[in-house]
């Protein structure tokens, strides 16, 4: 069962941190695509310094953008390790001048702000060489061919490598467990693998002895606790627990060339939808290699933080509001039910809509403000249990530059008309 505060966080800040942001490239997959060589993408690892690397800073960055938790990258594709690993040299403690565990001073500074710790983990690794025992078919990557002497492009597994790798596998995982007590693994990488061959409800058990409680996502073959849509935002709601992973630009990790910023507003209204649809967004930034978050994306964090705290009561905490076809926008309801919380995004001509609402509204406001507004109801066919149309006047100089937030009061828990109509036979 996943753990209460999950559901309830409503937002995330996903840290894509590695060597890839040296040269600001993609991560991983620039040699894995044969972008760059893999001697030349390791190579990296020399002007990588976290000179700047201050997680106390970020904390309170995520805790004014509102985020309830974070989930920093402890090791990509690349097999590059934040931290002090035993069962590896692979890490920016040894191969890089940064020197040092990266991730025990995030867990703390997360930690002391309240924040819950994540910890993204890669299953699969590119740089051990037991782990593509069997490459895909032709046209196979010739980057994994060049690294993987034992790998067989005919397809032929080796179960004495993979039982190898597995046992490094389970040794990393058990050391982020017992040193930094994550309260929830991102998990990447589990493609091209069975859940019998990755050993995933065998390994579900041991997460759960070594970090007791730990959340863990989808990406377990079947033995995770949500699923993770990423980019792309759901139209409809993924069936149980979810969260929605956006990259504030369109780049996971730092690179060089992209400035496509997504705006503050654009943030907010995606958030809103995913809030609305019974989500989390994760919210992912990439900083430089000296562990500086930049201006563009450190700002995004900021507007979204002042526009969450403005209308914290339609976020924190709430549940999934109307299903499509009541409002022409998102909504949320308060975990008490007895209050509807509308999210406008744009400037109404004079009234908004809700519709199928048995409920007689108590109070209509504006979220943030002391603005109440006129409401009243239009149609409908009492007598037989049909509710009218709420219209809701909204005038312009109360809107949010955002999204504004339009709260119905209500006597009792909401009460909703969700059906095709009927003919009127007694009037």
């Amino acid at each position: 069962m996943i753990q209460p505060w999950f559901n309830e966080a409503k937002l995330g800040i996903f840290v894509h941190l590695g060597i890839y942001s040296v040269n600001g490239i993609p991560e991983s997959w620039s040699f894995f695509n044969g972008e760059i060589s893999y001697d030349d993408y390791m190579a990296q690892c020399a002007g990588f310094t976290a000179s700047n690397y201050d997680p106390v800073e970020w904390a309170k960055l995520f805790k004014e953008a509102g985020a309830r938790y974070a989930v920093l990258t402890t090791k990509h594709h690349d097999g590059v390790a934040l931290w002090d690993t035993a069962v590896s040299d692979l890490s920016v403690v040894k191969k890089t001048p940064a020197g040092r565990d990266l991730i025990a001073p995030y867990a703390d500074a997360m930690r002391g702000e309240g924040i819950k710790v994540g910890l993204y983990f890669s299953h699969l690794d590119w740089s051990h060489p037991d782990y593509p025992t069997v490459l895909h078919p032709p046209p196979y990557t010739p980057a994994l061919k060049d690294r993987n002497p034992f790998a067989d492009p005919m397809g032929e597994e080796s179960p004495e490598r993979w039982a190898n790798f597995i046992k490094f596998h389970r040794a990393q995982l058990k050391e982020l467990c017992e040193r930094f007590h994550p309260d929830l693994f991102w998990f990447d990488g589990n493609w091209g693998r069975s859940a019998e061959q990755w050993g995933m409800a065998e390994l579900r058990e041991q997460l759960h002895q070594w970090s007791p409680g730990v959340v863990l996502n989808a990406r377990m073959n079947g033995y995770g606790d949500y699923q993770t849509p990423e980019q792309g935002i759901p139209i409809i709601s993924p069936e149980g627990p979810w969260e929605f992973s956006m990259t504030v630009n369109d780049s996971w990790g730092y690179q060089v060339q992209d400035n496509n910023h997504k705006s503050v507003t654009q943030i907010v209204q995606i958030f809103c939808d995913v809030i609305g649809m019974g989500g989390t967004l994760l919210l992912d930034i990439g900083p430089l290699a000296d562990g500086t978050i930049t201006s563009p994306q450190a700002e995004r964090l900021r507007g979204l933080g002042a526009w969450i705290r403005k209308h914290e009561e339609a976020v924190y905490p709430t549940i999934a509001g109307l299903s499509f076809g009541h409002f022409y926008g998102p909504t949320t309801l308060s975990k008490d039910k007895k209050t509807l919380y509308l999210y406008l995004y744009d400037i109404p001509r004079k009234e908004i809509m809700v519709k199928g609402l048995y409920n007689v509204v108590k109070k209509a406001r504006v979220v943030g403000t002391d603005y109440e507004l006129q409401h009243h109801v239009m149609g409908g066919a009492s007598w037989v249990n049909i509710p009218g149309i709420t219209y809701i006047e909204v005038p312009e100089n109360v809107l949010d530059e955002s999204v504004t937030v339009i709260a119905l009061e209500f006597e009792e828990e909401l009460k909703i008309y969700h059906g095709p109509g009927q003919s009127i036979e007694k009037n």
